[in-house]
């Protein structure tokens, strides 16, 4: 596993933080929210595709199809 996968969801973390927590200072929440709903759609295809390679690689390890 790449260390750079880490880093890169770190950073979109730290990103949308500050990004919400501006939008919150300035009284637009419910655009702070749809932009946390974002970051989180963001990382969530992040890992779907971590975990699809991982299921390929394991399809590849064992031989199966």
């Amino acid at each position: 596993m790449n260390i750079e996968i880490i880093f890169k969801i770190a950073a979109i973390g730290i990103l949308i933080t500050v990004i919400t927590q501006i939008l919150k200072k300035s009284d637009r929440d419910d655009i702070a929210t749809l932009v946390a709903l974002a970051g989180l759609i963001i990382v969530l295809t992040l890992v779907i595709n971590m975990i699809g390679d991982l299921f390929e690689q394991i399809k590849n390890l064992f031989n199966l199809y």
